[in-house]
């Protein structure tokens, strides 16, 4: 498969992500429930039914192609692996978010072709907001009927880090990686708190530096900003400083990694 063929997905994908966005948008406007799954993260039906939507789009779109989703039921990792691509979705990435009511949260779709993400959309309904990219094509953001316009990194400015951080995951290792960043500069960071892959949007956008992960998350919470990411300049590499790959052992927890613009800093030093 080319890079043509991957870019022919696009507006498709793009339909179905605004289709799931609708489904979640109409559970948000209700008094919904909220399960817990067996990790103890929250469950809605908002979940489920973007879940469906996606998954039974994309069987029509690409018959051929597998889907994982975050709701999918296990899949057999020996089956898994015989993959040469497949659909990474996170059908409500930042359900904490949908819970609080806040609007930080977003359907994600990303296409894995040998380990790397070559097609991805985010979008978050409750702004009409919609990121996208497919590789060798460039990163894009839309909001609302407004035309899509081209997203970069920014550059660094070294004295004056922004760092994109969680909204409900922050932490002491956090804190340690901020202050210790205060102590090599002798100014705090700009903190920006977010929720789901918004964070990684805001680092390929250019409105901010780094968004350093430092606990766990799932493949598909970063596939689909990830190609994002790269489009618009940047990548989400690994503490060792090794590109972040998907599908290519047992578990599917990503390691601890920083998403930020190439080449910017070394970022590990600082934990």
């Amino acid at each position: 498969m080319d890079t043509q063929n991957y870019h022919q997905y696009l507006e498709s994908v793009i339909t179905i992500a605004k289709s799931a966005g609708a489904a979640i948008m109409q559970v948000y406007a209700t008094d919904f429930s909220v399960e817990n799954k067996d990790d103890n993260s929250p469950l809605t039906q908002a979940d489920l039914a973007a879940h469906h939507v996606i998954v039974n789009a994309l069987k029509q779109l690409t018959p051929d192609i597998p889907i994982l989703s975050e709701e999918s039921e296990g899949i057999d990792e020996e089956i898994r692996r015989s993959w040469a691509q497949y659909w990474l979705i996170d059908p409500l990435d930042g359900t904490r978010e949908f819970v609080k009511r806040n609007g930080e949260f977003t359907v994600n779709i990303a296409l894995i072709d040998k380990h790397t993400s070559v097609l991805g959309v985010v979008y978050a309904p409750v702004d009409d907001l919609l990121y996208f990219a497919t590789a060798t094509h460039g990163a894009y953001k839309q909001a609302g009927a407004s035309p899509a316009f081209k997203i970069h990194t920014k550059a660094l400015d070294p004295k004056r880090p922004i760092i994109a951080g969680s909204r409900s995951h922050s932490d002491e290792k956090m804190q340690c990686f901020l202050h210790n960043i205060k102590n090599h500069t002798g100014l705090m960071p700009e903190l920006i708190n977010m929720g789901s892959s918004l964070k990684i949007c805001l680092v390929a956008e250019g409105r901010a530096d780094v968004y350093p992960r430092l606990g766990p998350t799932s493949e598909w919470d970063t596939a689909a900003a990830h190609c994002i990411l790269q489009e618009a300049g940047g990548d989400i590499v690994e503490v060792s400083g090794s590109a972040l790959r998907y599908n290519t052992k047992r578990s599917l927890l990503n390691p601890m990694f920083f998403a930020s613009g190439k080449n910017s800093q070394r970022w590990e030093a600082y934990l």
